[in-house]
């Protein structure tokens, strides 16, 4: 399978999203290409779990957790470079750093290759993978069981293990941002092994994309206010905007390169 979206799969998801639903006929005629193109994008954005085939179209998935970490990796994969290559530039070498679970944590792990002599402390399997391409770097993991899907390691263990250090940066996402700037998440552990991490790193980088601003998740997990910078590759919605001005906050917005 593809490790990529292409921009008009990219755009459907949208289009669905903003809508609840678009029909193969509008979709078709909006992208001109043919109803069977189009039907093969939805069957992949399906199998992906990013959305929903259903008669005569494509739908939300009616399933409210978060999707697989596979389908994940390459959602809004351009913009995660994008924020990938920037949060690099505000990292030094020889830097201690505690990375989260997630995406585009591990994305950002893999743009740090020609650093030298970091220090990488994560509780997630892909994240250290990444970080180990850099020869040059010193990796820790939490122990503990690992998590299917995302390979990682919560509960007690991850946040004791985060409680142990002093890191220089501490590099996360999360699921969503409510319109108050309210942090969420779709599970408890993963919240405490992130707040975990916030507590015990002199500076704190949030890193997520535009999608992630009015996102529906249920577990608080901090606030914008919480956190020393956020990079995102587009500016955010208004009332969020608002919300990080009034706060110590620096936002990054993360250029991206133009489409060949």
């Amino acid at each position: 399978m593809e490790t990529t979206l292409t921009i008009r799969q990219s755009e459907i998801i949208s289009l669905v999203r903003s809508n609840g639903f678009a029909s193969v006929d509008s979709l078709s005629d909006q992208f001109a290409v043919t109803t069977q193109t189009i039907r093969r994008d939805i069957n992949r954005l399906s199998e992906l779990g990013l959305l929903r085939r259903v008669h005569g179209g494509v739908e939300v998935p009616a399933n409210r957790g978060n999707i697989t970490y596979k389908a994940r990796k390459i959602l809004n994969l351009e913009a995660k470079n994008a924020i990938a290559h920037s949060v690099a530039e505000y990292i030094g070498d020889g830097a201690t750093l505690a990375f989260s679970i997630g995406t585009t944590p591990e994305i950002v792990a893999e743009a740090l290759e020609t650093h030298e002599g970091l220090k990488v402390f994560t509780n997630n399997m892909n994240v250290a993978i990444a970080a180990l391409r850099n020869t040059s770097s010193e990796v820790t993991i939490a122990g503990g069981r690992l998590r299917h899907g995302d390979l990682d390691v919560l509960g007690s263990s991850a946040e004791g293990f985060f409680r142990s250090y002093k890191f220089d940066i501490g590099i996360f996402g999360v699921a969503g941002v409510d319109s108050d700037g309210t942090l969420l998440d779709f599970n408890e552990d993963e919240a405490a092994a992130r707040q975990a991490i916030l507590a015990n790193c002199r500076q704190s980088f949030l890193v997520l994309d535009h999608s992630k601003f009015g996102r529906l998740a249920h577990v608080r997990a901090g606030f914008l206010s919480d956190v020393t910078r956020i990079f995102c590759e587009e500016t955010p919605p208004a009332s969020i905007l608002s919300i990080i001005e009034k706060s110590s906050a620096e936002l990054v917005i993360c250029k991206q390169e133009p489409p060949l």
